[in-house]
């Protein structure tokens, strides 16, 4: 079961500069900064940077669909032609991500929380 788009990811080439960028258009400082990852929290929406998002096949902003079971829907995207971009992968306390794209090449990814 999915419970919507609550997270977008951005790949960024200069993260320092992205980050001042996005902190400025959202009014918020990041709740989490690291090199690999900064992320800015809006209500229950998330806006991640990912500086190495363009070297793991990121050309674009991707939306993340929140989900209870990442392998059920994954399956169940792959079974209906989606292909794997991202297998799934643990990003941290249990946290899982993955990504498929559809036949048009769009980019859908999925997130469970533990």
């Amino acid at each position: 079961m999915t419970s919507g788009i609550r997270t977008v990811i951005y790949p960024v080439k200069d993260l320092t500069q992205a980050k001042t960028l996005y902190g400025k258009l959202l009014g918020v400082a990041p709740y989490m900064d690291e090199p690999y990852y900064v992320g800015f929290r809006l209500g229950d929406q998330e806006i991640g940077l990912d500086p190495h998002g363009h070297s793991q096949g990121m050309t674009g902003p991707v939306g993340y669909w929140h989900v209870d079971d990442i392998q059920e829907i994954l399956k169940l995207l792959l079974d209906a032609g989606a292909e794997t971009q991202r297998v799934v992968r643990d990003v941290g306390g249990g946290k899982l991500i993955a990504s498929v794209k559809d036949a048009d090449g769009n980019s859908i990814g999925l997130i469970q929380s533990p």
